[in-house]
């Protein structure tokens, strides 16, 4: 089958390279633009222009693809028997969603209808969940909220994070896509509408949606670290010097079950040793242990400790991310 691609995150790249390592045939990939990143904010390819190029694939880098000029651009290399699109970030036009014969196939990073949108993996990490997946669907017009083809779930790890988690889910994705598109050409797959009553939405994460709030319980703050990392990233803020937190569990004990003055008060730091900084939560406590204060380098809890932090100290119990 010939396919065009579209894609640009991490995500992507085990989809496209399961792709070229088919029979199909990828006669182009579309991606966006390339953009300026890191403290000399020089222009960085995107992840799936770099395998692109290395197979020798045109690539497109349309800045808004809904454009009758970029629509024109992508028909130009039809007819194809289906675009695949993953983690693109970028709406499918409706002139593009009916044009290839067996029409847009998308590999989203959850089991539909949960968690539609951008960020479904962060958003499923921090609702605590203890499975993900990935589905294939037939794309229409809303957001993924086509039939369903192909689903596949897996166990999250309990410590695992967003970053750990979503190499993990793109190669469940890679080929899941690679099952759908045989059972396609073989008309074994029969689509299944979704039940949208059973839809939540997983908008992109915003830098202050991990600013941690230690009145919330120990599992909700951990899960909140786990979903954020490594990006937005997890803060909080102890004195003035504010504190990406990277890594973090949950202790046993549930302070609520104990005198107020043994337990401390939310965000207060109830102690310390070689394994990490204990801190009360609204509900049972955390254990830090890696972090990163401003403008140094990642570190153990037990060093950042070793810098000042003290038994008796709190981090902010509501902290907000400033601009």
């Amino acid at each position: 089958m010939r396919i065009i691609f579209a894609g640009t995150s991490d995500f992507a790249v085990p989809t496209l390279e399961a792709l070229v390592a088919s029979p199909h045939e990828v006669v182009a990939v579309v991606t966006q633009p390339d953009k300026p990143r890191g403290r000399g904010r020089e222009m960085q390819m995107p992840p799936v222009k770099v395998i692109a190029q290395a197979h020798s694939i045109p690539v497109l880098q349309p800045e808004k693809m809904r454009e009758p000029a970029s629509v024109a651009e992508i028909k130009a290399y039809g007819p194809v028997g289906a675009m695949v699109v993953a983690a693109y970030g970028q709406i499918v036009p409706p002139d593009l969603l009916d044009w290839p014969a067996h029409g847009c196939v998308n590999v989203h990073g959850s089991i539909l209808p949960k968690y539609r949108g951008a960020a479904p993996i962060q958003h499923a990490l921090i609702a605590g969940e203890t499975q993900a997946g990935v589905s294939t669907m037939l794309m229409d017009v809303g957001l993924d909220t086509g039939d369903i083809l192909l689903q596949e779930s897996i166990d999250i790890r309990p410590d695992e994070t967003a970053g750990d988690l979503t190499p993990r889910l793109a190669l469940l994705g890679a080929r899941l896509l690679i099952r759908t598109l045989e059972g396609i050409e073989s008309g074994s797959i029969a689509p299944i509408p979704q039940t949208h009553d059973l839809a939540s939405i997983a908008r992109s994460l915003k830098r202050d949606a991990g600013a941690i709030d230690w009145s919330r319980s120990a599992d909700e703050i951990v899960n909140l670290i786990r979903g954020c990392t490594p990006r937005p990233g997890a803060f909080t803020k102890l004195g003035d010097t504010q504190v990406k937190v990277w890594h973090a569990t949950v202790l046993g004990r549930d302070f609520k079950s104990r005198p107020r003055t043994e337990s401390g008060a939310p965000g207060e730091i109830v102690a310390i040793d070689k394994d990490g900084i204990e801190v009360a939560a609204g509900r049972g406590s955390v254990r830090l242990i890696e972090v990163q204060p401003e403008s140094r380098k990642r570190m153990s809890a037990a060093d950042f400790a070793r810098g000042g932090a003290k038994v008796g100290e709190r981090f902010a119990v509501r902290f907000e991310m400033a601009e």
